[in-house]
């Protein structure tokens, strides 16, 4: 059985593809390694099907170097989305590294075969905690929605624009410093006056050696405020999500 498929359907939904595969392997939580590179690429094609009767009528001419230029722009594309998503969602890690570190869970790192490098105890589980208020809320589809639109506001053939792309990605180092310091800040405040506190006891009574008794009683007060903050996480997943979604938009011209 032979399929006859019109040229220029073919390519644009290759094109519109390769910018989709771009951003599924960088943007969160799709850039997990709990899936499978052949299950985006399908993933890709699937998201890109529905666009096709719009995205054929933005297909660049059929030109050999006007194609593979269009090809190379789209994963660019791709990528320069997803990497922005992916750095506003990296303030949640940050924030739990930032209470790994004045927590004293520094030293209890590990191998995360996930993400292939040294992970935190509080750095990842903030991270996973993250991806699942994602699905339960439907938040994913909502980062899936503002990425599905950059192919309105920025079709197949049109130039893509770096100074844009540069400011956002300033802005966005900014907002996760700000973010990650937001999230962990009063717990960060807590465990300061912890240890201010045990060097005042050190000084009334040096005998009870209140720094080696500082280590746990920092672990339980780092436990049990932790417990009490992750409650915040829901909202604060809500606003990385629309600062995501506005930074695409922004990024594609919409």
């Amino acid at each position: 059985m032979n399929w006859d498929v019109p040229t220029a359907d073919l390519l644009a939904i290759l094109l519109g593809a390769a910018r989709t595969g771009a951003w599924l392997m960088i943007s969160p939580p799709f850039n997990s390694r709990f899936i499978p590179g052949t299950v985006k690429a399908l993933l890709s094609v699937g998201l890109t099907l529905p666009l096709a009767p719009y995205l054929k009528g933005t297909v660049p001419s059929l030109e050999t170097p006007d194609i593979i230029a269009c090809a190379a722009l789209q994963v660019f594309v791709g990528a320069s989305l997803g990497f922005i998503t992916a750095l506003l969602f990296s303030a949640l890690q940050a924030a739990g590294d930032l209470l790994d570190l004045f927590g004293g869970f520094t030293l209890s790192s590990g191998y995360d075969p996930l993400s292939l490098n040294q992970s935190s105890v509080f750095g990842r589980f903030y991270n996973l905690v993250a991806v699942t208020i994602l699905f339960t809320s439907g938040g994913h589809q909502v980062i899936l929605r503002g990425f599905l639109q950059s192919f309105r506001t920025l079709p197949l053939n049109a130039h893509y624009d770096l100074a844009t792309f540069s400011q956002l990605l300033l802005k966005g180092i900014g907002d996760m410093f700000l973010s990650a310091i937001q999230i962990a800040g009063p717990l960060v405040i807590v465990l300061f006056l912890t240890d201010v506190a045990f060097g005042l006891l050190n000084r009334v009574a040096p005998a009870l050696n209140a720094f080696q008794l500082g280590f746990p009683a920092k672990i339980m007060v780092l436990l049990l405020l932790s417990g009490l903050a992750i409650t915040t996480l829901p909202t604060v997943v809500e606003a990385l999500v629309d600062r995501s979604v506005t930074a695409v938009l922004k990024l594609t011209g919409g």
